[in-house]
């Protein structure tokens, strides 16, 4: 298992720092390369700057009433999202596809019901559910009929 992580190219973790120009202040946001490229992908389909997207983001965060005290983890967390998504099907991989045109309202959604049957998923195969009291909805839910 490790040879996979250690034997990839080291410079995907060797660490970078930009300066961007966020809410009118110019910033310096440490990230790996990894991150960089990944933030960039997802700057590029919507013909935008890295630095515009990030500000943007930081934007509408903060419109949005979010706690941003660690913005560098915030960016982490939407470029590992952005890889999520394109493995669940709710972001297409085609480049020419602007994330602004999705729904997100939709892709919420998915992802929220995803949760739900994981943990639907994780209750059935838990020693647990023989002391469950909804078993019946359980069985119902993984029924081959």
């Amino acid at each position: 298992m490790c040879k996979l992580f250690i034997d990839a190219n080291p410079e995907l973790w060797s660490s970078q720092t930009r300066s961007v120009r966020v809410d009118g202040v110019v910033t310096s946001i440490r990230l790996e390369l990894y991150f960089w490229q990944v933030l960039d992908e997802i700057a590029s389909r919507d013909k935008l700057t890295l630095p515009g997207m990030i500000s943007k983001l930081y934007g509408e965060a903060i419109q949005a009433s979010h706690d941003i005290g660690n913005f560098t983890s915030f960016l982490r967390v939407c470029a590992i999202r952005y890889l999520g998504l394109q493995i669940s099907g709710d972001v297409p991989p085609a480049k020419n596809i602007s994330i602004a045109s999705l729904n997100a309202d939709t892709i919420l959604d998915n992802e929220s019901q995803r949760h739900v049957l994981a943990g639907w998923t994780l209750l059935h195969n838990s020693e647990a559910v023989p002391k469950h009291s909804d078993k019946e909805i359980v069985n119902w839910l993984y029924s081959d009929s």
